[in-house]
């Protein structure tokens, strides 16, 4: 079963229910552009890159991380040191996604959007609707100005403008499921991973969803499409999940843990890293059974990022740390 510790952290990642106390944090005010921070705006804080930090994501070589109390950090050497951004709002901030070099969207609690034009370093809020009562826990964006960001009780909202405006879809009828993530294929089909085993499919950018036959009835918060076609899903109780027909059947990977698994990433030719709850990481080879690693700290892992080909990022309840790629 889930450790006692970690079902706390697994409800504040998704519902934000009880923050972590990160000590020596800033006071509630802090510089912005020069002057004092509005009330509303993230607060400056020397150890923001420790804090619980939720999602990340790389482009061109910049890499930018999201979580608690709207912290973005910024990173243009592989994750050695940070650059806390300007960001006008003080909400738990759940996903990020970069479309390039310098557009990129990041979403959050109170169904908070926020677009960054200069690669990460200052923010406008595009979106907040809080007495919806929904967090938005994912984004993804075709292109510069199509977009689809997903969250609790089935959330799914549309943009055709860069973000400017969003408009509610239906992922399919009657199903309210929180929609945990949202990826994309190779070939361009994208997936969605939702609670009570739940798991969708677009072939047409977004607009239908296909419901597909699960393997599992529990939780899945991830799904990985791979480059040789496969596609993995992850989710509570160290289950996991492969595909090699677009979702229609599945076969069990044994993990050889009962963690939560939040995070996966393909680091090459048949290789993967799978990460989650109590600093698990399991590693692929590409062929015989995964090797489990426990990190130290055993701090939950909810992102993964590559700033390189010999190091691994992992961003969760510890903030941001680099670890070696497994050879």
């Amino acid at each position: 079963m889930i450790a006692t510790l970690n079902q706390p952290f697994l409800r504040r990642v998704l519902f934000g229910s009880a923050l972590l106390f990160v000590a020596g944090l800033a006071p509630s005010s802090s510089v912005v552009r020069g002057k004092e921070a509005p009330d509303d705006w993230a607060v400056k804080a020397p150890l923001a890159p420790r804090s619980l930090l939720l999602d990340a994501s790389e482009r061109d070589g910049r890499l930018v991380v999201v979580g608690e109390r709207g912290h973005i950090l910024v990173s243009e050497d592989g994750g050695q040191s940070w650059t806390q951004a300007d960001v006008p709002t003080r909400v738990l901030l759940t996903g990020v996604f970069m479309q390039d070099g310098k557009l990129g969207w990041a979403v959050g609690h109170d169904e908070v959007v926020v677009r960054t034009r200069d690669g990460g370093l200052r923010w406008e809020q595009v979106r907040s609707a809080p007495e919806e009562e929904r967090p938005l826990l994912d984004v993804w964006f075709k292109d510069e100005q199509r977009g689809l960001a997903v969250g609790a009780y089935g959330s799914l909202l549309a943009t055709r403008d860069g973000g400017e405006s969003w408009e509610p879809r239906v992922v399919v009828e009657g199903d309210d499921f929180h929609l945990n993530g949202i990826a994309q294929a190779p070939e361009g089909s994208l997936y969605l991973a939702a609670e009570a085993g739940r798991l969708y499919r677009s072939d047409d950018g977004g607009d239908t969803w296909k419901s597909l036959t699960s393997p599992y009835s529990g939780s899945f918060f991830g799904v990985l499409p791979l480059t040789d076609g496969g596609l993995l899903a992850f989710g509570l109780r160290g289950n996991l999940f492969r595909s090699v027909d677009r979702g229609a059947t599945w076969t069990r990977i044994e993990t050889g843990t009962e963690a939560t698994l939040t995070a996966a990433l393909e680091i090459g030719p048949g290789r993967f890293v799978v990460a989650g709850l109590a600093g698990t990481l399991l590693w692929s080879d590409g062929g015989g059974p995964l090797r489990l690693q426990e990190m130290p700290d055993r701090k939950g892992i909810v992102a993964l990022a590559r700033p390189d080909d010999r190091n691994l990022l992992l961003v969760g309840e510890g903030g941001v740390q680099r670890v070696e790629i497994a050879p």
